[in-house]
């Protein structure tokens, strides 16, 4: 079964990999030694610590795996990709949002770098699905819960 490719940015594979590596190299000796200190307590049958290292080895181990497979499935999307024409994966966008007539300035990113408290929206996201492919002076429809938000695209950089 293959899996859809995920896009990212050179930097969210980068971190991506820090984060793998250190899941590996330095969190996975954590809990081996908290489960060795659980063991030497003596009947595990009993032991809530073991109990609770086992849980956290578990966790550790399917965080380890997702890293794995969302590095493996990745597709970076470099800066020479983008133009300032469109909006695609990377873009910085600056948004007029009629209802609240305020200016947006987001950046369309891939799903697993998502941040939306530093205006890094998923382009699997309401207004990433409707900015995707849009030039400026277009005008994006994005489906909320309130009803559609009408914004116009003011600006389109890398």
């Amino acid at each position: 079964m293959s899996m859809k490719k995920i896009r990212m940015s050179a930097e969210g594979f980068q971190a991506l990999e820090e984060k793998l590596e250190y899941l590996k190299n330095v969190r996975r000796k954590e809990v081996a030694e908290k489960l060795k200190e659980a063991r030497s307590q003596g009947d595990l049958s009993e032991n809530a610590e073991y109990d609770a290292a086992k849980d956290e080895q578990g966790i550790l181990e399917a965080d380890i795996a997702d890293l794995e497979n969302k590095i493996a499935n990745a597709e970076i999307v470099s800066d020479a990709d983008l133009t300032n024409d469109e909006i695609g994966v990377g873009s910085k966008i600056r948004l007029k949002d009629f209802e609240f007539d305020e200016i947006l300035d987001l950046q369309i990113v891939g799903s697993t770098e998502a941040d939306p408290e530093n205006n890094k929206i998923s382009e699997d996201s309401p207004i990433g699905l409707a900015a995707l492919k849009k030039k400026v002076g277009d005008i994006l429809e994005v489906e909320a819960p309130m009803g559609v938000i009408k914004m116009e695209v003011l600006e389109i950089s890398k």
